[in-house]
């Protein structure tokens, strides 16, 4: 869940950086590519190893069947964990993204007044896909960090386990749409299938 909402803020930030240059985005050189996927990963194993070494906790979730941070616990300790957790993987990343195309938008405005090329219209349906995979990961995820700060933070038992089970498995199965959604709006993955 981390490294997708961290992809998508680097890839909100890639678009609006793209679509912002005045020249053509090169193609063949990947260092860019490389260098956001490495930051991504690195940063989601930075917010995801500290309860392997005593910053909170792993365990079971819910009903059970799946591991997660410890919600529960109401220590300082883990209390702490889960507060840096919303902060610099929810709401950073989300700013970021809402800072991204909030700019990339005006951009867009500015330039369909000006140009109208093919190029254009690419970028635009691009910027249409990556938002609706955004709007899609946040609908997902906002449940599941709604419960999880109501587990840590509200009334002991106020959210039982099978309460739990739908946010969760929403929130687990966001990264299955993403394709999905690829798939529909990208007309050359569309045209191949």
């Amino acid at each position: 869940g981390i490294i997708s909402l961290i992809s998508l803020a680097v890839l909100s930030y890639e678009r609006y950086c793209t679509m912002t240059r005045t020249t053509e985005a090169d193609t063949t050189n990947y260092r860019k590519t490389w260098t956001g996927i490495v930051l991504s990963w690195t940063y989601s194993l930075i917010w995801t190893a500290p309860p392997l070494f005593g910053w909170s906790s792993y365990g079971p979730e819910g009903p059970g069947i799946t591991c997660s941070v410890n919600w529960h616990s109401r220590d300082a300790n883990n209390a702490s964990y889960i507060v840096c957790l919303f902060i610099f993987c929810l709401v950073i990343p989300f700013g970021i993204i809402v800072y991204s195309y909030g700019k990339l938008l005006c951009a867009v405005r500015q330039a369909s007044a000006i140009n109208k090329g093919t190029g254009r219209v690419r970028e635009q349906r691009i910027l249409i896909m990556v938002v609706v995979m955004v709007v899609c990961f946040l609908l997902c995820w906002l449940p599941y960090a709604a419960v999880a700060l109501i587990a840590t933070f509200g009334q002991p038992g106020l959210i039982t386990p099978a309460a739990s089970i739908i946010p969760s498995i929403l929130a687990k199965s966001s990264t299955v749409y993403n394709p999905i959604i690829y798939i529909f709006l990208n007309k050359q993955v569309s045209k191949t299938l």
